[in-house]
């Protein structure tokens, strides 16, 4: 495509990075006056990623768990701030905006938890649930909050009769509903779903993936969806990011991804996906210690040359590649 018909981000981030520091205990502190040497501890949760999402777009958001994927999610809503880099919705830098500008711009992108059960206010009835941030931010009045509640409920599959129940009077896949019925109130055009149905049974998974689907074909929605589950984002995703340590190491349309994955990480991820046999699988290497930003990896076994490239990325990190047209991969096997 043509770099000036090429079509705006609606959300994009520039080398956002995140770091959580571990602060020392009273323990510790007390253990540094005997000479201890105990230091603070960093965790690079996401490491200078970059990512654009158009317009319409579902991006997938894959990796193990720890790899900063939810994280990364949280810095495109804004719950977490920017360590480093820049957020950009529709071109514009969201977080150099007034705190009222800001506030009025996010409301544009909504989030939806893993956990709709945690995520939902056990003391508040659904149509305060569902209705009070339109209220709150003057897109219904409070009279019609309820009509309003009572739409919004049909359109994610619920009875309208349910508004008056609590959280606790639904199941996990109406629960989830709720939590859909939520962000969409305030009518978003981008929506984060961190594992929005990984807490499901396998049915309800399937009606929910529709109900997104439907979603976005009404309201025009685009979709970064969090999963660690590879069928879901395959039947979802019109493109997949793979993460790893905190980092982008694949992207590629969702075809291109399953048919042609490049990373070594990607290869051993779609490797162990479930499958209906019993076999070995020779993963990372990693001398008893789970990978992880603290622990990365020396190297692995699943490709000839992955021992002498991984060893590099401790020293030097690889950069995205364009290994085939709109497949980019960050790996030292490229060079």
């Amino acid at each position: 495509m043509d770099m000036m018909n090429k079509p705006q981000p609606l959300l994009e981030l520039r080398e956002v990075s995140k770091r959580f520091v571990k602060s020392l205990d009273a323990a510790a502190k007390i253990a540094n006056l005997f000479g201890a040497g105990a230091v603070e501890e960093t965790v690079h949760a996401v490491d200078e990623v970059s990512l654009a999402i158009t317009s319409g777009e579902v991006v997938g958001l894959v990796g193990e768990s720890g790899c900063g994927k939810s994280t990364l999610g949280r810095m495109a809503v804004g719950l977490h701030g920017l360590t480093s880099g820049t957020r950009l919705w529709k071109g514009e830098q969201i977080d150099l905006l007034d705190a009222k500008a800001r506030r009025a711009k996010q409301l544009g992108i909504q989030m939806i938890f893993q956990d709709p059960y945690a995520s939902l206010n056990p003391r508040l009835r659904v149509q305060d649930i569902v209705g009070e941030a339109a209220v709150v931010h003057g897109m219904v009045s409070a009279a019609d909050q309820k009509e309003y509640v009572e739409s919004l409920l049909q359109r994610v599959g619920l009875d309208p009769a349910m508004l008056r129940r609590f959280p606790h009077q639904f199941s996990g896949g109406q629960r989830a509903r709720v939590g859909i019925a939520r962000a969409l109130a305030v009518k978003p055009e981008f929506l984060v779903c961190d594992e929005a149905v990984a807490a499901l049974d396998v049915s309800i998974q399937a009606q929910v993936l529709n109900l997104f689907i439907r979603l976005r074909d009404e309201l025009n929605l685009t979709y970064l969806f969090i999963s660690h589950d590879l069928g879901v984002v395959r039947h979802l995703s019109d493109r997949v990011v793979i993460m790893y340590l905190g980092r982008v190491v694949e992207s590629a349309s969702a075809d291109e991804v399953f048919a042609r994955a490049n990373h070594p990480y990607t290869q051993a991820l779609l490797a162990s996906a479930p499958k209906l046999e019993v076999r070995k699988t020779e993963f990372f290497a990693v001398k008893g210690e789970i990978p992880s930003p603290l622990h990365p990896p020396s190297g692995c076994h699943f490709h000839p040359r992955c021992t002498h490239a991984m060893a590099r990325c401790k020293v030097e990190k690889p950069a995205l590649k364009e290994v085939a047209p709109l497949h980019f991969s960050a790996c030292h096997l490229n060079d």
